[in-house]
């Protein structure tokens, strides 16, 4: 379509090109292809269980590793807002009744005294009202304790970025899920020289906040752990950002102007691609606990680490013989057993390849970054999960993080896969993002642009229909090369609704391992 000067000038504002943004109004109108799921990544079948030797070997592993100076970074997805995790507090907070319907909504009021943000909800409650929280209670004023929690002139939670909340009671005070973070990195995250790079990826409203939280708890943390701190942050690019349409696939407007979103996180594949390290681990910033609940947590950290370090130094090692010319046969044998049984690449047609023709086959699938994913077994839990899928493109099944929405699941065989699946994905990462010559790979060119997917929205009770960019952790990564490990539930304590913090795992407890 064409443009208005006033069109073109939005979109050189958001770094894209008029072909661009007819692409994505393209992918719109069209929408996207579902993905081939061969069968779902299970115990022994795509996904790796590890016994007490392995594990022990991938740790020594990690340890070697970070001994030889090798740089290691934590990246941590913390853009998103607390608006979600407070969705039906605030939607109590905005009605025109005290009356508690719901059993969640009762807990939360009956056990308010548990979260770690109880003592200053309780002073802006006295400073609101002049009634603390259990005097409210006693008056059934429950939307005012709800208002105290999330409105300006109070907590201001609703508005606050989630890192910023405080997740954890521990001796003598309470620590916000950016800390929880710093501190987790201080135990697993150490480079040689005791430095702890820690990249956040955040919203531009809550950049300055960020930054002051950090000043204020980084030389008491550094102390804590005996380590330094370089913590950086980045927002999402603008040229990520996506535009938006009406039902029909027209552009939708606000206020006569083209209408732009982020692009979900998909978009921080450019973030992390920015990042100048050796190893990345990304965790997401809900997924945190306390100092006394996390060794199980680091074991594990430095067992994904040191089976990606270990497979990595393999798969290098294949590449330089690659470089030598065309191996023996006995050489390719064992690679493709290796990409079969290691890395869970199959192709059928391989046997069936000239010498040549396998070395570059192998040379195509091996020289790409590698992720080293833990998945934990499906308890009910939201997310997507870790399945085997057919690419067309080279008739190879390979391991790949699916959302449900990429998979038909109006498809009675489709849907059976899916119900047969054992583990979900809660985002433990581990990346090697430099090549077997030390050179950072150029990440965006390992996107599967056609996994992307559409979302309903709304703005002023306008709806419209936005484009989302392939998720990081799915279609961003589609072209990695991917290795699931059964890892224990333990490791993944999410909080995505409030209620979420008094789970065990986040309650406070006055263990002295917390002093660490």
């Amino acid at each position: 379509m064409e443009f208005s000067k006033s069109d073109l000038a939005a979109i050189k504002e958001h770094g894209k090109t008029p072909e661009q943004v007819n692409d994505e109004l393209e992918m719109i109108r069209n929408g996207f292809p579902f993905l081939e799921i061969v069968r779902p990544a299970t115990p022994d079948d795509g996904i790796f269980t590890l016994d007490t030797s392995m594990e022990k070997k991938a740790t020594d592993v990690w340890t070697d590793y970070v001994a030889a100076g090798h740089k290691i970074m934590k990246m941590v997805p913390a853009s998103g807002a607390a608006s979600r995790m407070f969705k039906e507090v605030a939607a109590f907070a905005n009605g025109n009744t005290d009356h508690i319907k719901t059993d969640s909504l009762r807990r939360f009021f009956t056990e308010i005294e548990k979260f770690a943000f109880f003592r200053r909800l309780n002073l802006a409650c006295v400073t609101i009202y002049q009634r603390n929280v259990d005097e409210l209670r006693r008056e059934g004023r429950y939307r005012d304790i709800a208002k105290a929690l999330l409105r300006p002139g109070g907590l201001n939670y609703a508005r606050l970025p989630k890192a910023l909340l405080m997740f954890h009671k521990i001796i003598g005070s309470t620590r916000c899920a950016l800390e929880e973070h710093l501190g987790e990195g201080a135990q697993y995250a150490v480079n040689r020289d005791g430095m702890v790079y820690i990249h956040f990826t955040v919203s531009p409203e809550h950049m300055a906040l960020m930054e002051a939280k950090v000043r204020e708890v980084q030389y008491l943390i550094e102390r804590r752990y005996g380590v330094r701190f370089q913590v950086t942050f980045s927002v999402q690019k603008a040229s990520t950002d996506t535009i938006s349409a009406n039902p029909d696939g027209t552009p939708f407007r606000y206020r006569d102007n083209l209408f732009f979103r982020p692009g979900g996180h998909g978009a921080l594949i450019e973030n992390l691609n920015d990042l100048d390290a050796d190893i990345v681990f990304i965790k997401n910033i809900d997924n945190v606990v306390p100092d006394s609940r996390r060794g199980l947590t680091n074991h594990y950290k430095m067992v994904l680490g040191g089976i990606c370090i270990d497979l990595k130094s393999k798969i290098d090692s294949y590449l330089r013989r690659l470089d030598k010319g065309t191996p023996s046969q006995s050489e390719l044998d064992e690679m493709l057993h290796f990409l079969r049984t290691q890395l869970c690449v199959t192709n059928e047609f391989a046997d069936r390849m000239s010498a040549g023709e396998i070395a570059d086959y192998l040379r195509s699938k091996f020289n790409r970054p590698l992720r080293v994913c833990g998945m934990v077994r499906n308890e009910g839990e939201p997310g997507g999960g870790p399945y085997l899928v057919y690419d067309p493109n080279d008739e190879t099944i390979a391991p790949q993080i699916l959302e449900l929405s990429q998979i038909d699941t109006t498809d009675s065989h489709e849907r059976r896969i899916v119900e047969k699946s054992t583990h979900f994905n809660p985002v433990d990462l581990v990346c090697a993002i430099r090549d077997y010559k030390g050179r950072k790979f150029d990440l965006p060119k390992y996107v599967d642009r056609m996994t992307g997917f559409i979302s309903s929205k709304s703005v002023d009770g306008r709806d419209l229909v936005a484009l989302e960019l392939p998720g990081l952790w799915n279609g961003a990564m589609s072209d990695w090369n991917t290795v699931f490990i059964d890892v224990p539930a333990a490791t993944f304590n999410p909080v995505k609704e409030v209620n979420d913090l008094l789970r065990p795992a986040h309650l406070f407890t006055d263990n002295l391992a917390i002093l660490m």
